[in-house]
């Protein structure tokens, strides 16, 4: 898992499998995994029972639980990436800004379990959750541009917790459901490092998602600038006359305008690229609502504690 994890972390720093030390960790990481199951399913005593996952429920919540982890630390990931590189806002703002999400889920979790308890299969829940998800990441990708303000972000924010707050207790709850005495608390275990390690494996991808479709679009908006485009053409003269105002000799100020213009470009590019992760996000939580059909409903109750592991 420690290797697993430095390669995660490191991987679009160091060019992924370019690196010598990122090619090394995979291998331990794989090796690590496949003598840590042989040793498992071969101990008479194992510490992690891993026959419980032949359990469908228990498989198919753990699954869940990967794809609840990528959401909430990806979604979690990019909102602070943006509004810090894109916005300028300090790493503070950009903190305070996830506290009422963060609030609306925490309300929202005693809700779900009464709603449980009441008899409402977590199936519904979880893809209600789920398709709320893909309104907020469609929501998103929508409303974002380069003058968003906190006011933006209010609500949008608020409708993202309450569908992790649909997701976090159904999906732990729905997993357990159909296994019994110690089998719970392995199946426990299993959802919640699922869970982080969909987290890692998501702000991995969105990382290198981030930097390859940053690039493209950079490229993009470039080829259709060219400096015997009329419009390009006043755009240039308007802020080179901006600049000589200011007092700057006509060589530096055309210097400094066609920085201005290549910032705007980057700018551009990295909002583009911001607005295809919300959009990829939900249309990934959207397709996996079909997945929650699969799962069985359970006769019995689960407690809802057991979510909090």
């Amino acid at each position: 898992m420690g290797s697993l994890q430095f390669v995660l972390e490191k991987g679009q720093e160091h060019d992924w499998f370019e690196d010598g030390r990122i090619i090394a960790f995979s291998v331990m990481s794989f090796i690590g995994a496949y003598l840590f199951i042989w040793r498992q399913l071969v101990s008479r005593n194992p510490v992690v029972d891993l026959r419980v996952l032949k359990n469908r429920n228990l498989a198919i919540g753990t699954v869940l639980s990967f794809i609840l982890g990528f959401g909430l630390y990806g979604s979690t990931f990019i909102i602070p990436l943006f509004t810090q590189n894109s916005l300028g806002w300090t790493a503070l703002q950009a903190g305070l800004l996830l506290v009422p999400s963060s609030i609306a889920t925490g309300m929202m979790m005693p809700i779900v379990g009464r709603l449980i308890q009441g008899g409402i299969p977590q199936k519904y829940l979880i893809a209600l959750g789920f398709s709320i998800f893909f309104g907020y990441s469609l929501w998103a990708y929508t409303i974002i541009t380069p003058y968003s303000g906190e006011s933006d972000f209010f609500v949008l924010l608020m409708v993202r917790g309450v569908g992790l707050g649909l997701l976090f207790v159904p999906v732990t709850t729905l997993a357990l459901s159909t296994l019994n005495g110690k089998e719970i608390g392995q199946g426990a275990a299993f959802t919640g490092m699922v869970r982080q390690l969909g987290g890692s494996f998501g702000i991995a991808l969105i990382s290198t998602f981030i930097s390859r479709a940053n690039v493209q679009h950079r490229g993009d908006m470039i080829s259709h600038i060219s400096p015997y485009d009329l419009d390009v053409q006043q755009r240039l003269a308007a802020m080179k006359a901006g600049f000589m105002s200011q007092g700057f000799g006509v060589e530096e100020a055309t210097m400094k305008a066609n920085k201005m213009l290549d910032v705007i470009v980057t700018r551009q590019a990295a909002l583009l690229t911001y607005m295809d992760v919300f959009l990829y996000i939900g249309i990934f939580f959207l397709c996996c609502i079909p997945l929650v059909l699969i799962l069985k409903p359970s006769k019995r109750k689960v407690d809802p504690s057991h979510a909090l592991h």
